[in-house]
């Protein structure tokens, strides 16, 4: 079993910064890809990122794209997405998740889930 806990949301402005965190227990995540999902107030969850489990792929949703960044640390069996420039329509809940398959961007393909970390931009 493998436990995700997601941390780091919170209340910032548009324009501002912010840093999630995904800390694994239980297991390893270092043989795995991980990715970040996000769902809005009647939305369903969206893909957001997904990195490789060398850390050496990565890839984004458009929305995203050149504002948020994927990274891990195996050492710390820890997983992070540094969201730059938030505008008020990045405001959801961000999960990370756990997947054995490369660069997957479908969540049916993720076998293990945070809990959620809430993130609000205000404009």
């Amino acid at each position: 079993q493998v436990q995700l806990v997601e941390s780091g949301g919170g209340l910032v402005q548009a324009g501002g910064s912010l840093r999630l965190s995904c800390a694994a227990s239980g297991r390893t995540i270092s043989s795995y890809a991980m990715g970040w999902f996000r769902r809005s107030p009647g939305k369903a969850r969206e893909f957001v990122a997904t990195i490789n489990s060398s850390g050496g792929s990565a890839y984004y949703a458009d929305s995203v794209m050149g504002r948020f960044t994927i990274s891990r640390d195996n050492a710390k069996n820890t997983v992070y997405l540094q969201m730059n420039s938030l505008k008020p329509e990045d405001t959801a809940v961000y999960y990370c998740g756990r997947t054995p398959r490369f660069a997957s961007q479908n969540q049916w393909e993720y076998d293990y889930w945070g809990q959620g970390t809430q993130v609000t931009v205000s404009s």
